[in-house]
């Protein structure tokens, strides 16, 4: 039973990331449909992007009273209600209001779906299987880029929209079917606070380390592949790097398998080396830094095989953010999971947003109403930047508060120093032989 309720929930998590990258491979056409340029359409995907981090924590309460598969329930079908609003829309105001019930639509799936995992899973399994869940979103993003964007230019903006609207109907009905909130006599594992105690109870799980660490790990990890994905990645490939619709598509695609492919491994070197956590957060920053920087120092267009290695090391900041939900639920109760991770949720949600938003008004005024040039896009994802350092501070701080609080519980983690020493002496011990 376990399987098929977490079966359901990556199918309605996969359905609305369709609908959430929707205007990051059909951002072209919106504008166009709407009138007007890139740089306003991306105010679209800015409001969508910070109304789902800005419900995350009231949705996560909710989450923790009421259970999954109301939520599942109610976020299918307020996205699809939101796209089919999108779809009959022919002025810029009724478009904002869509993309704000598709943020808050947004919002109730993917942590519902996580929240399910400790109640009907082992504790080793939740590791794996967090970021598997999060691997789904590679199927929407396939779904946007080979479905919606070709139903798009062949049958228009609004009958692309429209079935897509419709597609929301299924996982809604297969929540409310299927998924239960734990397993057959066992505790719902809900709360019932009162009013006046739910803003101390989210102050004192915000102000956690673990929930403080796991934020900063989503923020770095996150905002650079998710404005790529939403808005700026496909404008950047094409106009920036000159390849054609069709190749740039292809990229994208690849971008989500390869984050199929990251998903896995990380989350089994997660659950295998649960104090290492943050340092394998920290290489996989690491190396989406590296890629960006060559890539943008890159002397005129950058070849093929770079923009492949950009695309495959940027998908595994997508699993990356996984990372982050882990330290909640080794160091904080079930019962508030949903809060926590809400919390954790806004880290590359907001980065993103306020990325794609800086980008897009860098770009209008550097283009003056002409189009952009390569060079635009090159100092406009130049900007990245001081995020990348601004997370990087975030995670060594709280790292740190979280890690002195670790040791007072009895649990130290090792310095590299010692780790080496150990793996040395291991080796150097008389009598060892191999069979």
């Amino acid at each position: 039973m376990g399987w098929i309720v977490w079966g359901v929930g990556l199918f309605a998590y996969g359905v609305a990331v369709m609908h959430r990258t929707s205007l990051g491979v059909a951002g072209l056409e919106a504008a166009d449909h709407f009138g007007t340029t890139p740089g306003i359409v991306s105010t679209f995907v800015v409001l969508q992007l910070a109304t789902y981090a800005l419900a995350q924590v009231p949705v996560g309460l909710v989450l923790d009273r009421v259970g999954s598969r109301v939520m599942v329930v109610a976020g299918s079908l307020i996205m699809g209600g939101s796209q089919a609003l999108l779809a009959v829309s022919d002025d810029l105001p009724l478009a904002y209001a869509a993309r704000v019930l598709l943020g808050i639509g947004d919002a109730c799936i993917f942590n519902s779906v996580l929240r399910l995992l400790p109640r009907w899973f082992r504790p080793q399994l939740v590791p794996l299987l967090s970021q598997v869940t999060g691997m789904s979103a590679s199927f929407g993003q396939i779904a946007a880029v080979a479905a919606l964007l070709p139903l798009v230019k062949s049958g228009g903006w609004e009958y692309g929209l429209l079935i897509a609207a419709a597609v929301s109907l299924l996982p809604a009905t297969a929540a409310a079917i299927w998924i239960r909130n734990a397993p057959p006599g066992t505790e719902p594992g809900v709360v019932s606070d009162r009013l006046r105690e739910i803003p101390s109870n989210v102050l004192g799980v915000t102000k956690h380390p673990a929930t403080q660490l796991g934020f900063w790990i989503h923020f770095t990890s996150g905002f650079s592949f998710t404005a790529f994905v939403f808005m700026w990645g496909l404008p950047y490939l094409v106009v920036g790097q000159g390849l054609s619709q069709a190749a740039a598509g292809g990229l994208l695609s690849l971008l989500a398998v390869s984050a199929m492919v990251a998903g896995p491994i990380i989350g089994t070197l997660t659950s295998r080396h649960p104090l290492r956590r943050s340092d394998l957060a920290l290489i996989v920053i690491g190396a989406i830094i590296l890629a960006w920087a060559v890539v943008l120092l890159w002397p005129g267009r950058a070849p093929l095989p770079l923009l492949i290695l950009l695309v495959v090391v940027l998908s595994a900041g997508g699993p990356g953010t996984g990372i982050g939900f882990d330290f909640p639920r080794t160091n904080l109760p079930l019962t508030r999971l949903g809060a926590a991770n809400g919390v954790v949720i806004t880290g590359s949600f907001s980065g993103a947003t306020l990325l794609i938003l800086v980008m897009g008004v860098f770009l209008d005024l550097v283009a003056d109403g002409r189009p952009y040039t390569p060079d635009h896009l090159r100092w406009a994802w130049a900007l990245q930047a001081p995020f990348f350092l601004v997370g990087l501070a975030g995670i060594l701080a709280s790292r740190r508060r979280l890690r002195r609080l670790m040791a007072e519980q009895g649990v130290v983690v090792p310095s590299w120093r010692e780790v080496v020493e150990r793996i040395r002496r291991r080796r150097g011990r008389p009598g060892r032989r191999l069979h």
